[in-house]
């Protein structure tokens, strides 16, 4: 038999580096609402600075609208790559389900953001405490309104499942601690593009007098009803709350057109979301006492598969030259 030499060593040292380098390498690929927008713009920051911090390789794509089919099609093109773990927020849960059962038979880790109750989810994470966020938006409504008055709710979709989940949340607490305020009409889905939201703000103020609040669930419809207030003149008289990146609506809150910005760091997620899909790709246990850097200690719940923070965000006159 021969001695071992030193190149036998050196050799067997680099295989084994190279298998070791190949089990931990890993693609993790969220996927936004669409492609493009200023939310999930900061959301990739958060994704790819977690890839970074986690030695993956983590990066976001999104569909050019928020059509469902868009994100089917991504998630097919994603599996065909073989990627390691997929994150979603997607724009109609169930239209999703039966693609993201296929990934996860493919043995792709799947993970969900604003989607709680995902069949085919590995784990679901809310930056945000979903009961207290709603009540947090009823509150501060409720201050600028006096306790009464009317108001509408404004979803990316009727079948986005967070915004309507914060809806329904909303319109719970309004009526047992505000009865005299009220919805003027159905919710409307025109929180993810500017240019809906406007015409529809200045279309619902004309239909209804005693309109008072447009409270957004989606960060493009403060700033479509926010040039709506200033196009009609309406500060003073109409409301705009709604989730936000601070720097798009920075000149609107500063000029008072919109009221506040309850919101939190979309970053925060795409961070959490990429960290998280690293930690399972480990093989570590997701348990009570996770701590992900950055976003802080989660609630752990096991039986929902929910990974919950709460890292609310109000955005106004006077903190919104000290945000992103």
């Amino acid at each position: 038999m021969k001695k071992p030499t030193f190149k036998h060593f050196l050799l067997s040292g680099l295989f084994t580096f190279a298998c070791c380098s190949s089990a931990i390498a890993s693609d993790v690929v969220n996927i936004s609402k669409i492609d493009g927008m200023p939310w999930f713009n900061r959301m990739a920051e958060g994704v790819v600075q977690a890839g970074k911090d986690n030695h993956i390789n983590a990066y976001q794509v999104g569909p050019s609208n928020t059509d469902a089919p868009q994100q089917v099609k991504l998630i097919e093109d994603l599996i065909a790559k073989k990627v390691s773990a997929i994150s979603i927020v997607p724009n109609d849960a169930s239209a999703l389900e039966p693609i993201l059962k296929k990934a996860k038979q493919n043995g792709i880790v799947i993970l969900t953001n604003e989607s709680v109750g995902q069949p085919s989810a590995d784990w679901d994470i809310e930056i945000i405490d979903n009961t207290q966020f709603a009540a947090d938006y009823v509150e501060e409504v409720a201050k600028s309104l006096g306790g009464k008055g009317g108001y509408v709710l404004y979803v990316g979709s009727l079948t986005v499942p967070q915004h309507n989940l914060w809806a329904d949340l909303f319109v719970k607490y309004q009526k047992q601690h505000y009865p005299d305020m009220f919805e003027v009409t159905s919710r409307m889905p025109v929180a993810e593009n500017i240019n809906d939201a406007r015409r529809t703000t200045i279309d619902l103020v004309k239909a209804h007098p005693d309109l008072k609040a447009v409270i957004s669930f989606g960060s493009q419809g403060p700033i479509g009803a926010g040039l709506a207030v200033k196009e009609k003149r309406l500060k003073g008289k109409l409301n705009v709350f709604g989730m936000m990146i601070p720097s798009q609506a920075a000149s609107l809150i500063k000029s008072g057109n919109i009221t506040m910005g309850i919101t939190y760091d979309p970053a925060n997620a795409g961070y959490a979301l990429a960290a998280v899909a690293a930690k399972v790709l480990k093989g570590e246990k997701i348990e009570e006492g996770l701590v992900i850097p950055n976003v802080g200690q989660a609630k752990v719940d096991q039986e929902r598969k929910l990974l919950q923070f709460h890292n609310v965000l109000k955005v106004t006159q006077e903190n919104i030259d000290n945000l992103y």
